[in-house]
């Protein structure tokens, strides 16, 4: 007759899972593990919002991708390849497009198991600011006003979080492809907890006057 294998006392068995993932997340590439475990309804429909690490070989940028995971934003860190056409070669362009087509692309079976989805329509493009745009302006394919608000609320935090993208903490500067103004969009804690509630219509901006020789 086998035995039942003796229980160490003082060792909380429901440890273990956490600890698995703390060493899972010292992984240097692929997606990084969240830590953001979200409740959506009775224990049937929870989803973890956690997905392990993966090896990858792709040639990029590291950044932060805003997908949607229990009805708010999480971010899952990646390796972003750079676009594969490159219409523009405007650095700051590239590095907009390169993030938007991760935004668009569908998740992973694993993520997709963990709870995670996009609402970025498939063929979003970004492009060089016209004349007279603020530095730092990204013009969209869409209106950004026209876009779904969970679209807009991914690609506002997806933009605001971007080091390649941004040098300094920010507003993200949005604009469509006719000649309305660009207009200025926060990712607060707000948009991140609620992405379907974001303003359709961010803060209007216009370029600084350049000062008049004296």
């Amino acid at each position: 007759m086998r035995r039942a294998l003796p229980v160490r006392p003082g060792v909380p068995v429901v440890l273990v899972p956490f600890v698995a993932a703390a060493l899972l997340a010292t992984s240097a590439c692929g997606i990084r593990a969240t830590t953001v475990p979200v409740d959506v309804g009775p224990a049937p429909s929870r989803v973890s919002c956690d997905t392990q690490e993966q090896p990858s070989g792709v040639q990029g940028f590291r950044a932060t991708v805003e997908l949607v995971c229990g009805s708010q934003l999480v971010g899952v860190e990646r390796v972003v390849p750079m676009p594969e056409k490159k219409p523009v070669r405007d650095p700051l362009a590239l590095v907009a497009q390169a993030l938007l087509e991760a935004l668009e692309r569908t998740p992973s079976t694993e993520e997709r198991d963990a709870g995670f989805t996009s609402e970025v329509p498939v063929g979003l493009s970004a492009g060089v600011p016209r004349a007279g745009d603020p530095a730092g302006t990204v013009r969209l394919s869409r209106r950004p006003e026209d876009l779904p608000p969970v679209a807009l609320s991914q690609i506002v935090c997806t933009l605001a979080g971007s080091e390649a993208l941004k040098a300094t903490p920010g507003p993200v500067i949005l604009g469509g492809p006719d000649v309305d103004p660009p207009r200025a969009w926060e990712c607060t804690e707000a948009v991140r907890s609620r992405p379907e509630s974001v303003p359709t219509l961010g803060e209007l901006v216009r370029p600084t006057p350049t000062p008049a020789p004296s």
